[in-house]
């Protein structure tokens, strides 16, 4: 009991040096004004999306940045996707909308669909974006800006997270207190090791040159957690790349309410830990029951002083994400119950069901 009490406080340790880092270290979406005024193909995957579409559409009309080609791709959407999209490309020419046929044999949806808007898009930047984002202000000036001046291949931001309702906000920061607990962000950028690579499709800011070179969402057709899959293979090609969190200027609503987050959070839960449902389960052990050898083995001092540290990464992840630190204190005990329905559906997913995602199995 005493080894894994010591094992349980050097975690937590490491934890709270993480968190520390992330927080003095965090690089923000920077305002600076990129030189030369490159063209930008802002390229997003749609299927069934006339709830956020005109959003984000909205949005990019209203960038500080105007030299922008928008494209999207129409997924074979069931709703009103292509409806809204189709009057927003007759007021504005520099958006219009691709058709799929269909869906070939090997590929899935979202990969198939940035693969296809590449091959139509002619910027110097290619800036693949969800549609259910939200962006503000000079968010693509100040992206390009920083993948120029730090010569990046590729830069992905973690959008700051729009909580409605206790569901969400008992689900959805389980994302950034995995990811920010475990990872230096800094290091993605500083580190040339593939392991330390994090990205996330919500946003992804490719230099168009690489992008071609590489081919990376043609090479990831099949995998169903494709950002953090391209983000380790540019670092194995020696390209320089970097992720970022989210403020004001580039948000996201990610799921609607409970049930919706626990399903989508186990499509990709493994991919935090290198695709390792054992590591997973392990984290998830350690971080909900490694008070338990703790109380069993230490003094009151020591005790407390991991009860300390555990609040404080709670804390310090909650300052670089963003989010409310007081409904993050509260959401504690259900959020790591709500980790754990993630990891326990993804294994069901994995070895039992044929997952589906927006109609489509991704098995």
């Amino acid at each position: 009991m005493m080894v894994l009490a010591y094992i349980v406080m050097a975690f937590t340790i490491g934890q709270l040096i993480v968190s520390v880092v992330n927080v003095v270290c965090r690089e923000k979406p920077c305002k600076r004004w990129p030189e030369g005024n490159p063209l930008v193909s802002v390229l997003i995957p749609a299927r069934n999306e006339e709830k956020n579409i005109a959003n984000i559409l909205d949005d990019l009309v209203k960038q500080d940045y105007q030299n922008i080609e928008i494209i999207v791709f129409n997924d074979l959407s069931e709703d009103k996707t292509e409806h809204i999209v189709a009057g927003f490309a007759t007021g504005d020419k520099r958006i219009r909308i691709v058709q799929s046929d269909c869906l070939p044999e090997g590929w899935l949806g979202k990969n198939y669909a940035c693969h296809r808007l590449s091959l139509l898009a002619g910027g110097e930047y290619f800036l693949f974006i969800d549609a259910d984002v939200r962006l503000k202000d000079a968010i693509i000036a100040g992206m390009i800006s920083f993948a120029a001046q730090e010569s990046l291949s590729l830069v992905s931001i973690f959008p700051k997270q729009v909580l409605k309702g206790w569901g969400e906000k008992f689900t959805v920061p389980n994302m950034n207190y995995i990811l920010l607990s475990l990872l230096p962000l800094i290091l993605v950028r500083k580190s040339g090791f593939p392991s330390l690579s994090a990205a996330n499709g919500q946003f992804m800011l490719f230099k168009a040159s690489a992008y071609r070179s590489v081919k990376p969402h043609e090479r990831m057709k099949s995998n169903k957690v494709e950002d953090i899959a391209i983000a380790r293979l540019l670092k194995e090609n020696k390209s320089a790349i970097a992720c970022l969190t989210g403020d004001e200027t580039i948000q996201c609503r990610m799921y609607e309410g409970f049930t919706g987050a626990v399903n989508g959070f186990s499509k990709n839960v493994a991919a935090f830990f290198g695709n390792s449902l054992l590591l997973a389960t392990l984290f998830w052990l350690v971080t909900t029951l490694g008070f338990v050898p703790v109380f069993i083995a230490f003094s009151t001092q020591w005790i407390i002083a991991y009860i300390a540290g555990y609040f404080l990464v709670r804390i310090l992840v909650s300052v670089a994400s963003e989010q409310s630190i007081p409904d993050n204190m509260v959401s504690v005990v259900p959020q790591q119950v709500s980790m754990g329905l993630f990891i326990y559906k993804a294994f069901l997913n994995k070895y039992f069901k044929d997952f589906q995602w927006k109609g489509r199995s991704l098995k």
